[in-house]
């Protein structure tokens, strides 16, 4: 559970931004989301090798 402790004389929109900044830290919705359509280990291991090939050109572009 994720608990915001409000200061004295706290605007509640600062404390709400606290809130939503530990609540993303966590990766709730983004867990909910991957759970939502079952992928197969094998697509997910694919995946994650084209996004390191995809990261490791845009690198070199950029010292070029």
């Amino acid at each position: 559970m994720i608990i915001v402790p409000i200061k004295e004389g706290e605007n509640i929109e600062r404390a709400l931004k606290r809130f939503k900044r530990k609540f993303e830290k966590t990766g709730a919705i983004r867990e909910l989301r991957a759970r939502k359509n079952f992928i197969k280990p094998s697509v997910q291991k694919r995946e994650k090798i084209q996004k390191a090939i995809y990261v490791q050109r845009m690198q070199l572009e950029d010292e070029q």
